[in-house]
């Protein structure tokens, strides 16, 4: 450290509001990655990456959307793209397969 430099001046009000603004972005971000880091751990505990077979339908529906969001979301957009008519139609030729496979 040069202890032959001057202090630094005093910040401004207009220079002290943005120094502000930024330690209040840092404390939040510092807030958002301890929290990131809780929630992580959380899942890692309880095995939340998991999907489990023995589960209904919709319990193993929603554990993929939270493993797959890009998936999810895609299959959303082609569904709301596509409209009721022909998801209806979909659906009717894809059931009677999903309900053999389900059976055999």
């Amino acid at each position: 450290m040069d202890t032959n430099r001057p202090a630094a001046a005093p910040a401004s009000p207009e220079q002290q509001k943005v120094l502000n603004r930024i330690l209040v972005q840092r404390e939040r971000l510092k807030a958002r990655r301890t929290a990131y880091r809780q929630s992580r751990a959380v899942m890692a505990s309880e095995g939340a990456g998991r999907v489990e077979p023995g589960a209904p339908v919709a319990m193993r529906v929603l554990a993929f959307a939270r493993l797959h969001p890009l998936v999810t979301a895609a299959a959303v957009g082609v569904a709301v793209m596509a409209g009721p008519a022909r998801l209806i139609r979909w659906a009717g030729m894809v059931m009677p397969l999903v309900a053999r496979l389900r059976r055999g």
